[in-house]
């Protein structure tokens, strides 16, 4: 099988499809080109250029008409990739017309060429983490509601505290995910901005046509004219990068969750079961995280990779040596990476199985200890918060050395029982009395969420 070489055993597994699209060869070369042919529109539309030479230029703009592993190895020698792909549309376009290939990326620079385009592959790569975030946000906020009374234990230092409900669990999960819409909203205008300055960031070669051009360049290409040109102010990438971030770790604490809850000895959320996953090559029984695993995968992977992003922020003068070149794959692979740790969170959290029998018998676990905070309180109320808090204490005490349940010893308990009865104990001690706002904290995310999508 005679295939180029390449790093594609992992792809579907923590890249979505449609990301690598955006992200292949033949996505960047394209996005270059939709540059260039959006540049000689618009000369041509301020009269830099003849009317006649677009056609012959925008037919030479297609990315199946070049060979990128030539491509590749001319970047080797030239040092960015739009200067041997100047060349190559030159001479496609010189094959038809040559009097227009005269005028090909005129008053442009490489720099320009290549951060438009990638801000023209970054806009589709938005849309598309958008539309995965909104979904991902309407599933939980479906499963938040489903499971808002849903009692199981609260786990604070990976030990169990006082019950909370798997609704209120995922309504956090909700939160940040409504947040870091949010986010991309708010950044969307800073981001989605043309790159146009030339040789130095000032358009000389362009004259008094400069102007013009750039913003005819902008309307053509869908996107703002910034106040100026940005070749070594990095700002806009970086924050895109970091928002990124910010979902990847998001979602890794969903994944970290569910691997949690999924643990044998918890066994109380699972992901959804499908023929041969998370199986074991030796252990039939095995039913791993496999979809947890990509979440947290990508949670570790791209804080690396942003802390590139900012350590290339200072770059010098008005085009940089290094530095921006380490940005050229840094951004896209953070881009591919959420992508597929999106794709594996909506499969987890659209088919969650959820054992609240099981969430029931843990909850049992410690033996109504995890409800002593709720008779400390009602207590303390009677007695004092001292007395209360050392009363509780004791008999905590005694229930462990004695394996007895916590209901049995308060029972025997003078100071207990001479201010609260029976019944009033049996209240106290059953954890779907003692779930505070949590109903109110699952309407309140869900609320964010559906003010959002208005």
């Amino acid at each position: 099988m005679n295939q180029r070489p390449g790093n594609q055993l992992f792809d579907a597994y923590f890249t979505a499809r449609d990301m690598r699209e955006v992200f292949c060869d033949q996505g960047r070369v394209q996005a270059m080109l939709d540059f260039e042919a959006a540049l000689a529109r618009a000369e041509a539309r301020v009269g830099l250029i003849p009317q006649t030479a677009v056609a012959s230029i925008e037919a030479a703009c297609l990315a199946e008409h070049y060979d990128f592993v030539a491509l590749g190895e001319a970047i080797a020698t030239a040092g960015n990739s739009a200067i041997p792909l100047v060349t190559a549309l030159g001479k496609q376009i010189a094959r038809s017309d040559a009097e227009a290939e005269r005028y090909v990326h005129l008053g442009a620079t490489s720099q320009d060429v290549m951060d438009t385009g990638l801000v023209l592959q970054l806009r589709r790569a938005l849309e598309l983490i958008e539309a995965d975030l909104a979904q991902l946000g309407e599933t939980l906020a479906t499963q938040a509601w489903r499971y808002v009374a849903t009692p199981l234990a609260g786990r604070t230092w990976l030990q169990h505290a006082t019950p909370v409900t798997l609704g209120m669990k995922i309504a956090g999960w909700l939160g940040a995910v409504t947040r870091s819409r949010q986010r991309l909203l708010e950044l969307k205008p800073r981001l989605l901005v043309l790159q146009f300055g030339g040789a130095s960031g000032t358009l000389a070669a362009l004259g008094e046509q400069a102007m013009p051009i750039a913003k005819a360049l902008a309307t053509e290409l869908q996107l703002t004219l910034p106040e100026q040109p940005w070749h070594t102010q990095r700002d806009r990438l970086v924050e895109f990068g970091a928002v990124l971030g910010l979902i990847a770790g998001s979602l890794g604490k969903l994944g970290r969750d569910i691997s949690l809850l999924m643990q044998t000895e918890a066994g109380e959320v699972f992901e959804p079961s499908a023929p041969g996953k998370g199986g074991s090559s030796t252990m039939p029984h095995k039913r791993n995280p496999v979809g947890a695993a990509v979440l947290i995968g990508a949670a570790t992977r791209v804080p690396g990779l942003l802390s590139t992003l900012f350590s290339a922020m200072p770059q010098e003068h008005e085009r940089s040596l290094g530095l921006w070149h380490a940005e050229w794959e840094t951004l896209p692979e953070i881009c591919c990476l959420v992508s597929g740790s999106l794709k594996q969170a909506l499969l987890v959290a659209d088919g969650l199985e959820v054992d609240a029998m099981r969430m029931t018998r843990n909850l049992d676990l410690t033996q109504g200890l995890v409800l002593a905070e709720a008779v400390s309180i009602v207590l303390a109320q009677r007695v004092g918060r001292d007395t209360a808090h050392h009363v509780l204490e004791q008999c905590c005490k005694r229930a462990v050395a004695g394996q007895r349940h916590l209901r049995a010893v308060l029972g025997e308990e003078p100071q207990v029982t001479a201010e609260l009865s029976d019944a009033e104990l049996d209240r106290l001690l059953d954890p779907t009395h003692y779930l505070g706002q949590a109903h109110t904290w699952v309407e309140r995310a869900v609320a964010e969420h559906f003010a959002l999508i208005a």
